[in-house]
């Protein structure tokens, strides 16, 4: 029997979960169960209580707000242990069109991709403005660059999710799982592709950041973070090389100085110099001790994909086992 878990990560959304259930299908071709799951994250609201009058067949409770990323990974692995064969993300803000999810679980279903994003058409957005859609351009093509993918809406919540990749995925981020996901998929060999969606009309401001430029600032970093785990050789050497070929300019810049008689003015240039030569090396030290552990972290998540395999294979074999933890407070 095929299960498909809609999850919805939601934080007082007391006001708009209404109309997200009420749009979410129980029936969808290619699988004989649709499931609803909820994960609160620390509402302080009636969320949880308007989503189960609602029928909503799991719920997941934080008992504190510990963000997105954390809800996100939260559901991933109650819909794991529930037994989904195909997971959909969607947000609680009704941003999503619900009638989209076979389009988006369709490449899943023939073999196509493991992960796949809606793609919303960010130009076509009419409450986007102009900066708004211009910086989501700009940042889906840093996470193409980080990542190998094609994707072009890197931001987008709307997502379905293999069991396969679901087993895989490991979200360390605490902001968004949008990025990191999308870089790890493309990474670790994980198919990843792109379906367009459409979005409904906005019900409510953004929550996840406070400002624009928050926003990036904290995105940059996941970006630079995420991409340092998968790539740190490539990383530190080209940050030892701007290091060492600028200490190698001031060298030379003294030299200059030096053997034209007017040396003993620039000293402070031979010893920038030397202290930049010394830092670079360092950065290719510490580069290449980075790739020595990513690869032990390659062997771990080799070994927690097994290990969860093997832990949720039990679960199936034991069905008084399979719900621990999912509907109660975590």
């Amino acid at each position: 029997m095929k299960k498909l878990i809609i999850q919805i990560p939601a934080y007082n959304e007391e006001e708009t979960i209404h109309a997200v259930l009420s749009e979410l299908p129980r029936k969808v071709e290619g699988f004989d169960r649709v499931e609803w799951l909820l994960v609160d994250d620390g509402s302080a609201d009636n969320t949880s209580a308007k989503a189960i009058s609602m029928g909503i067949d799991h719920l997941v409770r934080h008992t504190a707000n510990l963000g997105l990323a954390r809800a996100f990974a939260s559901g991933i692995d109650a819909c794991l242990r529930l037994g989904a064969d195909v997971i959909v993300n969607t947000d609680a803000d009704n941003q999503y069109c619900s009638e989209d999810i076979p389009a988006l679980v369709k490449p899943i279903l023939e073999g196509r991709a493991d992960i796949v994003i809606g793609n919303r058409g960010t130009d076509d957005i009419e409450h986007f403005s102009w900066l708004k859609k211009r910086l989501q351009n700009v940042g889906s093509w840093v996470v193409r660059k980080a990542s190998r993918t094609d994707i072009n809406d890197a931001t987008s919540g709307f997502r379905a999710l293999s069991r396969t990749a679901a087993l895989k995925l490991n979200i360390v981020s605490d902001f968004t799982y949008t990025l990191e996901s999308i870089i790890e998929a493309g990474h670790r060999g994980i198919a990843v592709s792109q379906v367009p969606v459409r979005t409904n009309y906005k019900l409510r401001e953004s929550r996840l950041f406070k400002s624009l430029g928050g926003y990036i600032a904290r995105s940059s970093i996941t970006i630079i973070r995420i991409y340092s785990m998968y790539q740190p050789l490539k990383v530190f050497l080209s940050i030892g090389a701007l290091l060492w070929l600028s200490g190698f300019a001031l060298g030379l810049r003294f030299l200059f100085y030096y053997f034209t008689g007017q040396g003993t003015g620039h000293i402070q240039s031979l010893l920038l110099g030397v202290l930049l030569l010394l830092l670079g090396f360092q950065a290719g030290i510490a580069g290449l001790l980075a790739d020595l552990i990513r690869h032990n972290r390659r062997l771990i998540e080799d070994q927690l994909y097994r290990t969860r395999m093997l832990e949720l294979s039990i679960k199936a074999k034991d069905p008084s086992k399979k719900n621990i933890d999912c509907d109660s407070e975590s």
